[in-house]
């Protein structure tokens, strides 16, 4: 059990992915603490990473030797100028020198000191390993897990205790769905204040605040960015971006300056059904095309999911209700955040252990419950909403094409959506006490469904159509 506050969930990085470059970038950080705190940090003269499983198998089309070297000059994601990325990268590439914590200076060249190993480790498919020689010429190194949405762990887990104590201290601990809805039934809450309650134990309301805006920020900004960006994603599959190419058509003549203008001008547009349609999609293509292009997004609950969530609160914005404001965010986050957690608790978010289910399926599942409280539905319809949209996700395979998160990964956002909605109105029209199938149930299905899924189908890019389509018939 583990105390799992909504923003582990909802996270602000860089894209392509979360695992495989948010997981590592956050890794190389992790190890320089590490060090630091042996003071061994100023005593390396020389470092290697090698990379195992999905991570050495995706790895390139990931970005996951980019976000390794950022991570180990010290970077942070949610800061970090994306536009300089490039030329960092091709400095260190020239030079052969890494700036260590932008503190020491390295001898390190990528090509030979960055290994790509086809072997997995057994903890966990996604492994990388930091050696370092020493001035004394010792070698240590140390070993991380990154298991999806951008957490990282190691296979001692030294602050195992420190977090069982962390969970206890959570006012109303949940570990399932059905402890979620006990409490909401015994207080006469709804879920997101439930959740809310656990967060004020560790932050205040201001902090609260603070990073919930923050993160809908970034959210609405790759919103904004993608459907304004033309072009061809980088990578080689010469993916063209198509958020822009629809929003253009939606947006008409409309004009604004920013995207809070932006939101309003969309409310002015035409809403049948076809339009609705298109601008969902449009949202959640326009994310992880942004995400695919090293930009900025929420992790929600991974990058390569990242458009879901964006594009359904959008939808409540933009189409159901004129008036939303920060409130509705907030509780839209607060549901979602919890929903991901329960998915997190009882099964996996990392794809490379569960196929794609355990992202896009996920993220479908935290939408389709936020937007239920959104719009009026009691707890056992939030959860009947999640239940229905990862029910129709079950056994979804990863198998992008190139290793890179574009094909078909980026077009899943928008199915995945759009499922969120429809599994919404499925449940706000039933009722919960009829359902056949409870939440919790899916968890553990969803959980078998991964550990009997071939190995090949889990974020390695040998499956599929990562094998049946090919760089040249790009």
């Amino acid at each position: 059990m583990e105390c799992i506050s909504i923003f582990d969930m909802l996270k602000i990085g860089v894209g392509p992915s979360s695992s495989h470059t948010f997981g590592p970038w956050r890794a190389g950080r992790r190890w320089i603490a590490e060090l630091k705190e042996n003071n061994l940090f100023t005593s390396v003269e020389s470092i290697t990473v090698d990379l195992f499983g999905s991570l050495s198998l995706t790895g390139k089309g990931h970005a996951t030797d980019i976000a390794s070297i950022l991570g180990l000059c010290g970077y942070d994601p949610q800061t970090i100028d994306v536009s300089a990325i490039p030329e960092i990268i091709q400095n260190i590439k020239s030079n052969k020198i890494l700036e260590f914590n932008q503190e020491l200076k390295v001898s390190f060249d990528p090509e030979t000191q960055i290994v790509f190993n086809r072997d997995f480790k057994e903890f966990h498919p996604n492994a990388i390993t930091f050696t370092a020689i020493l001035a004394n010429k010792k070698t240590i190194n140390s070993t991380f897990y990154s298991i999806g949405g951008g957490f990282v762990v190691q296979e001692t887990r030294k602050r195992e205790k420190k977090k069982m104590e962390a969970f206890r201290e959570f006012p109303l601990p949940i570990q399932k769905a059905s402890d979620l809805i006990s409490y909401c039934q015994q207080k006469n809450k709804k879920i997101s204040e439930i959740v809310l309650e656990n967060e004020q134990s560790l932050q205040s309301d201001e902090e609260i605040n603070t990073r919930i805006k923050e993160i809908w920020n970034v959210m609405l900004e790759s919103m904004y960015t993608g459907c304004h960006t033309e072009g061809t994603l980088p990578g080689g599959l010469n993916v063209r971006r198509r958020a822009y190419d629809t929003h253009k058509k939606l947006i008409g003549n409309a004009t604004y300056t920013n995207p809070t203008e932006w939101i309003e001008a969309i409310r002015d547009t035409e809403v049948k059904f076809r339009q609705i349609l298109k601008w969902v999609s449009c949202f959640a293509l326009a994310v992880n095309e942004v995400n695919a292009s090293l930009g900025r997004v929420v992790t929600a609950p991974t990058n390569g999911s990242a458009g879901v969530i964006p594009a359904v609160m959008m939808y409540y914005m933009v189409i159901e209700n004129h008036d939303a404001n920060f409130d509705d965010v907030k509780q839209f986050m607060l549901v979602a955040g919890e929903i991901g957690s329960l998915f997190k608790k009882g099964a996996t978010i990392s794809a490379a252990m569960g196929g794609c289910q355990a992202e896009i399926g996920v993220s479908s599942a935290m939408a389709a419950g936020a937007l239920t409280e959104l719009m009026g539905g009691t707890p056992e319809q939030v959860v009947m909403a999640s239940e229905i949209a990862m029910e129709h996700h079950l056994g979804l395979t990863c198998d992008p094409i190139a290793g890179l998160v574009q094909i078909p990964c980026i077009e899943r956002n928008a199915m995945g959506a759009i499922k969120a909605i429809n599994a919404c109105e499925m449940a706000l029209d039933a009722d919960a006490a009829n359902a056949k199938v409870p939440l919790d149930k899916v968890i553990e299905t969803m959980w078998e469904t991964a550990k009997d899924m071939n190995t090949k189908y889990k974020e390695t890019s040998e499956g599929g159509l990562a094998v049946k389509v090919s760089l040249s018939d790009c």
